[in-house]
């Protein structure tokens, strides 16, 4: 041929005929002097919502969730100060970095809402994953300095007014508890998910420096503050590890977490009349949206408009990607594919 395309599809030059389907779906079947064809297909992503992205109730909770953990984070920060609790500080740093989190979700649930241009022909989709992969760095940053600190409390225990951070502590579980419950839906999505986490986890941690207090203010035992701080740290990087992964993940364009690729390639293998598959690609577009390549060559020749209808409908309902760019060849074609080599990308 050769045929040559990024990660996020085919670049070719040939006419045009459309094939519409329903729910806003359709197809492109482009015909060439090639013999080959390609059909792009853009879904309705399952429960992904297609090109809507996360929905637009979201905004309102973000902007509560904003809001009161900004007045909690400074709460905690001048009580933690006044009460000398590295355990409450502990939680107003990790507040912060859910704060910030929290801001960059917001932006890019707006910015995903932007319909592409000339120059950005994806949208602003994929900010949503910088957006999680900034917030999973922000929370590693933050649990670093915690543990520092907690270790040299541990060394050296410091007195702290228990009954002051208990009340502070039983305030930010109401406020985090209460902040987890707007972003109960729409796991489906990096950043709903990790904006849920983090405000679930905070409301858990909150419990627990709430229970030190007490315990601190019944006993005297200084070192319980910096022993919870550590239990934080341990129970956030936990968290974390597995929205940096996921959102790492997606930065570099690998197989999206959920996606079965051998599952897509054993199917699309079983279609009828296809011989063998190859450059098939799988990558996220955003949070809620992946998209696939793929190139299948006909066992015969013949019309390849059923095939390539199959392959999009197929991928759309079973696989929820409905971003999909087919190129069928016949094995004339497929033997001076430059993308045919396996690991040739």
């Amino acid at each position: 041929m050769p045929h040559d395309h990024g990660p996020h599809g085919d670049d070719h030059g040939h006419d045009h005929d459309h094939d519409h389907d329903h729910d806003h779906d359709h197809g492109h079947g482009h015909h060439g002097h090639h013999g080959d064809v390609h059909a792009h297909s853009h879904g309705s992503h399952g429960h992904h919502h297609g090109h809507h992205h996360a929905p637009a109730r979201h905004d309102a909770a973000f902007a509560i969730g904003v809001a009161l953990n900004g007045g909690l984070v400074a709460a905690q920060i001048g009580f933690g100060l006044a009460a000398g609790s590295m355990a409450l500080l502990a939680d107003a740093v990790h507040n912060l970095g859910d704060v910030l989190g929290l801001v960059l979700s917001w932006a890019a649930l707006v910015l995903g809402r932007r319909a592409p241009t000339s120059a950005r022909t994806y949208g602003w989709g994929r900010f949503s994953i910088l957006a999680a992969l900034a917030n999973a760095m922000i929370l590693l940053v933050s649990i670093g300095a915690i543990g520092l600190e907690a270790v040299q409390r541990l060394l050296a225990p410091s007195p702290i007014q228990a009954n002051m951070v208990a009340w502070v502590a039983g305030i930010g579980l109401l406020v985090n508890g209460a902040t987890a419950a707007l972003f109960m839906r729409g796991h489906d999505d990096l950043n709903i998910r990790s904006a849920f986490t983090h405000m679930a986890s905070d409301a858990v941690l909150s419990a627990g420096v709430l229970v030190a207090a007490l315990v601190i203010g019944r006993t005297g035992i200084m070192w319980i503050d910096p022993i919870v701080s550590l239990i934080i740290v341990a129970t956030i990087g936990a968290g974390t590890w597995g929205l940096l992964r996921d959102s790492m993940t997606m930065a570099l364009d690998a197989v999206p977490p959920g996606v079965d690729m051998a599952a897509i390639d054993g199917w699309l293998h079983a279609l009828p009349g296809v011989a063998e598959v190859h450059d098939l690609h799988v990558w996220a577009l955003s949070t809620t949206e992946n998209a696939v390549t793929a190139h299948l060559v006909q066992a015969e020749p013949g019309p390849a408009d059923a095939l390539t209808k199959a392959a999009v409908t197929g991928l759309r309902e079973r696989f929820r990607i409905g971003h999909a760019t087919i190129q069928v060849e016949t094995p004339h074609i497929a033997a001076a594919c430059a993308l045919r080599p396996v690991g040739v990308v």
